[in-house]
């Protein structure tokens, strides 16, 4: 990749879609694969998670996965545009919920923009960071780490995190590669000339540079980063879809490729830092399909204070809840989400709809007070209305 320099706005992460395609491989993939490469186990171990309480007895071993996405240039393959000296910030996070069945999966994208009060946390040195109100949801990363970033997750939400992943831009371009590219289907050309970006119309393969391209690029779409988040929720559910195919997964090069180029890319708390670890939790999920895994962002809204900034709505309060019963996704935040089933380019009412997190200002219609249980169906958006957002975002409808 060439060098070049990024607006601030313009460093962002593939976090979502290394960290969730390492995850959601392992889980579906088996022990066969993890042990059979077992010498590409090269994940590092980060800080254990600082639990302010039990894990909430449910019947069931429901698991939640905190992933986290570095843009620090610190590192091999991580200097993209000779800006070394720019720290380390989380500018996209997905809170992955696995449930105790192991039958869904469902990811919580958290935009970087939101404002949220950060409680008081520990850094990896065990000094004291004070608590601040009214910040960007990234700030917990920038100054505590990803334990500080978990800590005020589970603060804001209620939620208990039992592992968080940590990615950095290495190995990205090498992991599509891996898989002989991603399918991507582009609604019109992009052509942003000032960060050497260009995207013809269509259904279409990426390889690794292009892949990098087009999950950074946010000049493309009126929802700028909102539209972002939904086209990386887009390849994650294509990557998926190409890793656990038969097509990846009969050729043993492949998969060693895509696992080195992982697993040198992602740091996890101490419990789950192998290869062996996912492998174990893997065997559990043999019978989850492509259909059973879905992404969506929390409910969100145009931050009060600044037009810039975000804020989220009240109806987030019934995601929390539906997560921590191990609920499946309940109905009315489905507007607008993306399955792994889903193949870009084809016609689908929920590959990119009207949504909670389609804009700023846009929310759902189920009432806070609903809680974790599934709203009466509502009329859905019509196909033009569909066709619009999906524009907005980037993506085919």
């Amino acid at each position: 990749m060439s060098a070049r320099r990024l607006e601030p706005r313009d460093r962002r992460t593939v976090l979502i879609v290394v960290v969730a395609t390492q995850l959601v491989l392992a889980l579906l993939t088996g022990l066969t694969v993890s042990y059979a490469y077992g010498r590409v186990d090269d994940i590092g171990a980060g800080d254990p998670i600082p639990h302010r309480g039990k894990k909430p007895a449910i019947g069931g071993d429901a698991l939640n996965v905190l992933v986290l996405g570095s843009d620090s240039r610190v590192g091999a393959g991580n200097d993209l545009d000779g800006q070394t000296d720019i720290g380390q910030r989380a500018d996209t996070t997905i809170l992955v919920h696995v449930s105790a069945d192991r039958q869904t999966v469902y990811g919580v994208s958290l935009p970087r923009d939101a404002l949220v009060d950060r409680p008081e946390c520990t850094d990896a040195q065990g000094d004291t960071v004070p608590a601040a109100d009214d910040v960007m949801f990234n700030d917990a990363f920038s100054v505590g780490g990803p334990t500080c970033t978990v800590a005020m997750v589970q603060d804001l939400t209620g939620v208990y995190i039992d592992h968080y992943v940590v990615v950095d831009f290495a190995g990205f371009k090498d992991m599509v590669d891996a898989v002989d590219g991603v399918t991507v289907c582009i609604p019109e050309d992009i052509d942003d000339s000032e960060h050497g970006i260009t995207f013809q119309a269509g259904t279409q393969t990426l390889d690794g540079q292009k892949a990098l391209d087009y999950v950074r690029e946010r000049s493309s779409t009126p929802n700028a980063d909102i539209g972002r988040m939904k086209r990386q929720q887009a390849f994650i559910a294509s990557m998926v879809s190409k890793v656990v195919s038969a097509g990846t997964l009969s050729k043993p090069t492949r998969v060693f490729a895509f696992l080195r180029a992982a697993t040198a890319s992602i740091v996890t708390d101490p419990e789950l830092d192998s290869l062996r670890d996912l492998g174990d939790l893997a065997l559990q999920f043999r019978k989850t399909g492509l259909d059973d895994i879905t992404f969506v962002t929390v409910p969100i809204a145009e931050a009060p204070s600044d037009p810039n900034r975000l804020v989220w709505t009240d109806q987030a309060q019934g995601l929390w809840k539906a997560i921590t019963a191990d609920q499946p996704l309940p109905a009315r935040y489905r507007d607008g989400s993306i399955s792994a089933a889903e193949t870009p380019g084809t016609p689908s009412a929920t590959a990119s709809g009207s949504s909670p997190s389609a804009s700023p200002g846009t929310t759902s219609s189920a009432s806070p007070s609903d809680g974790a249980t599934s709203a009466a169906p509502t009329e859905g958006p019509t196909q033009q209305e569909t066709e619009e957002q999906a524009a907005q975002n980037g993506l085919c409808a």
